[in-house]
C-alpha cells in the first residue's frame, strides 16, 4: 500500500509501460516522432606531450544555420576539455554540471581531478537517461598519468583512443586521422592534423562549417585557439553592383492623391471606487 509519504517502490529493471499504448497510439495515425538530425564534426588525438581537441563553429536547426560562430569545446577543468556534438543545450548543460562537480571533487581532495573520474561522471550520467540526452561527447585531458583521450556516446558507453571523431562529419574526419596519424606527434605537427580533419569534415558534411576552433592540453598549460583557421571564405565581391539613378528608363509616371481624414473620439475619465 502506498501514501504520499510511503511511496509504492517500482519493481527494477526496464519498464516496458508504454509500448501497448505506443502501438495503439500508432495505429490510430498518431505520428512517431522522428530523430533529430544534429550537424558537428569533433574530432581529438593523443600527441607527443598531451592531448589536442578541435570542432567546427557551425550550429543548425534542421537545415537553418542558426549559428556560424559556435563554441563546441567546453571546459571542464583547469587539466581537461570536452567537445560535444549533438543538442547544443545538452552538451552545454552537461558538460557545465559536471564541470562544477568537478571543481567540488578537486577542493574536497587538493589534488588534480584525473580525467578518468570526468569520463566516469559523464558516462554515468548519460547512462541514467538511457540516450534522452543528445551529449555525444569528445573528453580530452592531461593528470599526473599522462594524456587521455575518451569517446563518449549518449547512451553511456565510452573508449579510450589515441584519436577519434564523433558527430555527422565523422567518416570524413576518420579518413584524414588513419591515414595520417602517427605515435608521439609533435604539437604543429598534431594541429594540422586536427585541422585537416575539420576542414574534411566542413567540406564533406552540410551540418559541418565555418571556422576551426583547436585546444591544446599539455600538462600545466592550456591553449585554446579560438577560430583557429577560416575555412569557409566568405568571397569577396569583384565589382560594384550600384548602379546611377536612371540606368532603367522609367516608361510611365502615375501620380495618385490620398485623402486622409481623422477622427477624434473622447472616452469619459472613470473615478476609481474608494468606497469600500
Amino acid at each position: 500500500m502506498s501514501s504520499v509519504l510511503v511511496p509504492e517502490i517500482s519493481a527494477p529493471g526496464f519498464s516496458f509501460e508504454n509500448c501497448r499504448r505506443n502501438a495503439l497510439l500508432q495505429q490510430k495515425g498518431f505520428p512517431v516522432p522522428k530523430a533529430t538530425k544534429t550537424g558537428t564534426t569533433i574530432v581529438g588525438i593523443v600527441f607527443k606531450d598531451g592531448v589536442i581537441l578541435g570542432a567546427d563553429t557551425r550550429a543548425t536547426e534542421d537545415t537553418t544555420v542558426s549559428d556560424k560562430n559556435c563554441a563546441k569545446i567546453h571546459y571542464l577543468a583547469g587539466n581537461m576539455y570536452c567537445c560535444g556534438a549533438g543538442t547544443a543545450a545538452d552538451t552545454e548543460m552537461t558538460t557545465k554540471l559536471i564541470a562544477s562537480q568537478l571543481e567540488l571533487h578537486r577542493l574536497y581532495t587538493g589534488r588534480v581531478v584525473p580525467v578518468k573520474t570526468a569520463n566516469q561522471m559523464l558516462k554515468q550520467m548519460l547512462f541514467r537517461y538511457q540516450g534522452h540526452i543528445g551529449a555525444a561527447l569528445v573528453l580530452g585531458g592531461v593528470d599526473n598519468a599522462g594524456p587521455h583521450l575518451y569517446s563518449i556516446y549518449p547512451h553511456g558507453s565510452t573508449d579510450k583512443l589515441p584519436f577519434t571523431a564523433m558527430g555527422s562529419g565523422t567518416l570524413a574526419a576518420m579518413a584524414v586521422f588513419e591515414s595520417g596519424y602517427r605515435e608521439n606527434l609533435e604539437e604543429q605537427a598534431g594541429i594540422k592534423l586536427v585541422r585537416d580533419a575539420i576542414a574534411a569534415g566542413i567540406f564533406n558534411d552540410l551540418g559541418s562549417g565555418s571556422n576551426v576552433d583547436i585546444c591544446v592540453i599539455r600538462k600545466g598549460n592550456v591553449n585554446y585557439l579560438r577560430t583557429y583557421d577560416e575555412a569557409n571564405k566568405k568571397g569577396v565581391r569583384q565589382n560594384s553592383y550600384r548602379y546611377p539613378v536612371g540606368t532603367t528608363a522609367v516608361l510611365t509616371t502615375k501620380t495618385a492623391n490620398i485623402e486622409i481624414e481623422e477622427h477624434v473620439r473622447r472616452h469619459p475619465v472613470e473615478t476609481m471606487d474608494t468606497s469600500s
